[in-house]
């Protein structure tokens, strides 16, 4: 699971062209364009199959109380690679991010494969999450060097649509790879892939992202920004000392529970813009709405396959087919607020957006109740799904808006931020409270509701659905007045 900056198609830096009259898979373009959104289309499949693979996985490994650290490990780790690839990228151009990045993604993908301990494969998901911050800033960057203003938006709906078939086809085929070849191979398959795109792509990107020569002023590389480089560090330690805590539930995760809020507050009140956490009107509500959003419905997201193998008894497959519908209503959301007409009713769109995820994320525990047929969580996520696209993409549109050109880069990162910082944060919480009820305790045999605790679910899922009613109400503070 990426963040889900990853599906956004709006906060692109801004770059330099070339090849005047060429489209996207043109031939000036076509190597290029080929490759990188055959990287996004691998990294959306890796990310959309993992959830299904991870409860055989974590029940293996018997690291089930530790479910949560799986899914946050990518996070807690991706944030400060986010932060790292913007002063990268602007210091030496995305080529060298993008291959540190692709390196250790692939790295921690074969780690979690080979993993035979939980915090191994913890370990494995927090490199993973590093490339991932790489990777995908990088990206951008790529497409703001490398592509003309006009051929911007094609590129980046490409990127968006590449998350269309994964998020359908891929639950099913990690399932059906779990169950007949085992989950490990659903992490060790996806580095070879990764190569063939990037050899198509690497060529281009060297030749068309290059870093500007040296003015005749002199002027020499964008130097590192210290500052935002150990603030990012302070979010990323912080972040996961604080889970780390939740996760203990005793009197002596106190200290390190203070140690990490003592390093994420700091850290994130001098990253993020000032009111963010008071919801103050325009863009620090908006900050604060992308990261209620990402957080409430990836946190109850990352349980709900748990859910369906343990407690209802099914397959991997079947439980990864509950949110196969997802991805297309996802796009279909994000088209409906493209529309023209649609503006003078954006902050409708995304209150009913919010409303929606808050319905889907409460319906989703009442499978825990045998008379509920098991079809209504893939319905009940559909519609969150349809309400995601609706607000994620709103919250892009609305921050450039209110960003002056020379902000736009600084507070995007802010919303990337937001992003993953929130699944961190609400994936400790309910972490926590899953673990607490007994939630850790499902057997490596489990396979129905003998051996689990649904009270521990219903934990997780429905103050998720709170904070997502939190966000319906910060849709009404996105405006200035």
């Amino acid at each position: 699971m990426t963040s889900l900056g990853a599906r956004d198609a709006t906060t692109v830096p801004a770059g330099a062209g070339a090849d005047a009259g060429d489209g996207v898979l043109g031939r000036g373009y076509r190597a290029l364009s080929i490759g990188i959104v055959s990287v996004v289309l691998l990294i959306a499949f890796e990310a959309t199959a993992v959830g299904t693979a991870m409860p055989v996985a974590a029940r293996e490994l018997d690291g089930v109380s530790l479910y949560a650290f799986a899914f946050s490990g990518y996070f807690t780790t991706s944030l400060f690679g986010m932060v790292l690839a913007g002063q990268w990228s602007d210091r030496d151009g995305p080529l060298a991010s993008l291959t540190a990045g692709i390196s250790a993604f692939a790295a921690g993908l074969l780690l979690c494969g080979t993993a035979g301990a939980m915090w191994l494969f913890i370990l494995g998901r927090a490199v993973q999450g590093l490339g991932g911050g790489l990777v995908i800033v990088a990206l951008y960057v790529v497409v703001g060097r490398a592509y003309p203003e006009r051929l911007r938006p094609s590129i980046m709906a490409a990127f968006a649509a590449s998350w269309v078939i994964p998020s359908v086809v891929g639950p099913l085929a990690a399932g059906a790879v779990t169950e007949h070849l085992g989950w490990r191979w659903v992490f060790i398959g996806i580095p070879v892939l990764v190569f063939l795109p990037l050899g198509l792509a690497l060529p281009q990107i060297r030749r068309r992202t290059a870093r500007p020569e040296e003015g005749a002023e002199g002027k020499g590389r964008v130097p590192f920004d210290r500052r935002r480089i150990r603030l990012a560090l302070g979010i990323s330690c912080g972040a996961g000392i604080l889970q780390y805590a939740a996760q203990d539930l005793t009197w002596f995760s106190l200290v390190p529970a203070v140690v990490g809020a003592a390093l994420l507050v700091p850290a994130v009140l001098g990253l993020l813009p000032r009111g963010t956490y008071r919801a103050a009107r325009g863009l620090p509500s908006v900050v604060l709405l992308r990261g209620v959003a990402a957080g409430s419905f990836i946190a109850a997201e990352s349980f709900v396959p748990l859910m369906l193998v343990t407690q209802r008894g099914l397959s991997p497959t079947l439980a990864g087919f509950s949110l196969a519908a997802g991805g297309g209503t996802w796009a279909l959301g994000s088209y409906i607020q493209s529309r023209p007409r649609v503006e003078p009713y954006r902050e409708r769109l995304m209150f009913l957006g919010m409303v929606l995820v808050a319905a889907a994320i409460a319906a989703a525990p009442s499978v825990l109740i045998h008379a509920v047929p098991v079809w209504i969580v893939a319905v009940a996520w559909a519609f969150g799904c349809l309400g995601m696209g609706l607000v994620i993409a709103s919250t892009s549109v609305l921050l450039l808006h209110l960003s002056a050109p020379e902000e736009a880069g600084t507070n995007s990162a802010s919303l990337q931020i937001s992003d993953g910082l929130a699944n961190v944060v609400l994936l400790a919480a309910g972490g926590a409270a899953f673990a607490a009820l007994g939630g850790g305790t499902v057997s490596h045999a489990a396979t129905s509701a003998s051996g689990s605790h649904p009270a521990a679910f219903a934990a997780v899922f429905l103050p998720m659905a709170g904070v997502a009613l939190v966000g319906a109400w910060v849709t009404t503070r996105v405006r200035t007045r």
